[in-house]
């Protein structure tokens, strides 16, 4: 009988130990391999540089139309820009007419 308590004494006091070294290495898998882990840090910086290419072509259409709502805006209207879309939208051209899009 003193041999099993002696291995129920060392059971017991490696319990706590083990305990907390399966709690640290669980952290420790998670900050390596978990989706906000290491490794998946270069994953995260290709998404990054993706989006910003698509931030730039994004940024470069809204400039494009910002530019063509400065034309159209009516303290100041370009009237070649306005007779060009009133003509297109409303289907008054003529056949012999040709219309130059500016963009």
């Amino acid at each position: 009988m003193g041999g099993a308590q002696k291995s129920l004494g060392l059971i017991r006091r490696a319990a706590w130990p083990a305990l907390a070294l399966i709690v640290v290495g669980t952290f420790a898998g998670h900050a390596v391999a978990g989706p906000n882990g290491v490794l998946a840090w270069g994953s995260y910086h290709r998404a990054l540089q993706q989006r910003q290419a698509e931030l730039q072509q994004i940024e470069q259409q809204r400039a494009q139309l910002r530019h063509r709502s400065d034309l159209l805006d009516p303290r100041k209207a370009d009237p070649d820009m306005a007779d060009e879309l009133v003509r297109k939208d409303l289907g008054l051209v003529r056949p012999d007419e040709v219309i130059v899009p500016l963009d």
